[in-house]
């Protein structure tokens, strides 16, 4: 039995063009547009899941997925950070974020670390390899990069290392106890 996992990153909102941790905004028009273009690449899953933000729920529909929110996929808690610029954070709070950045296991805004993360992530994923079939979620890019870190058991802080552009895919094969990897692609539309 093996199930075939493809993770797809939401299309671009206004914290992703600000560089603001993000606070459930909204999808710009263009975000939309491209999203919709790219529906025919998705094609049907039996299962379909989406981080229960709004622009992961938008971005499914966009791609034509009747997705199920899952608490699960949400993306990290950024606690007081939720919503200011990254910019603005480091300026207030200098310290936080570089030990953020190089301490996994710190949340020093007040929510979730990024180990506590990928172990949430971490959880679905194991659970998901016990079944079969393709499976489809649209999730939040820091939940890509946890469960990529996760499949491949590499340590929490590879995570920094790893870039999800908007509309990207990452597919991922389980079976055996174990997960396999195909690096992330961006959807293309099917000439």
């Amino acid at each position: 039995m093996t199930v075939r996992l493809t993770l797809i990153s939401p299309a671009t909102g206004e914290a992703l063009r600000e560089v603001r941790f993000d606070d459930d905004g909204p999808l710009d028009p263009t975000g939309i547009a491209r999203a919709e273009a790219l529906a025919s690449t998705v094609g049907p899953a039996p299962r379909a899941y989406a981080s229960p933000s709004r622009r992961c729920r938008r971005t499914a529909e966009a791609l034509g997925l009747q997705a199920v929110p899952l608490g699960e996929l949400a993306g990290c808690a950024m606690g007081r950070w939720r919503g200011r610029g990254l910019a603005e954070v480091a300026e207030d709070e200098a310290a936080g974020v570089s030990a953020w950045l190089s301490d996994p296991t710190a949340a020093p805004h007040g929510g979730e670390s990024l180990r506590d993360l990928r172990v949430r992530v971490g959880s679905w994923l194991d659970d998901l390899r016990d079944g079969s079939g393709r499976v489809v979620a649209v999730v939040e890019p820091d939940v890509i990069r946890a469960a990529t870190v996760h499949a491949l058991a590499v340590p929490d802080a590879t995570a920094w290392r790893l870039d999800v552009r908007p509309l990207a895919a990452v597919h991922f094969s389980g079976r055996a106890g174990r997960w396999n990897l195909r690096a992330g692609e961006p959807l293309a539309q099917r000439g």
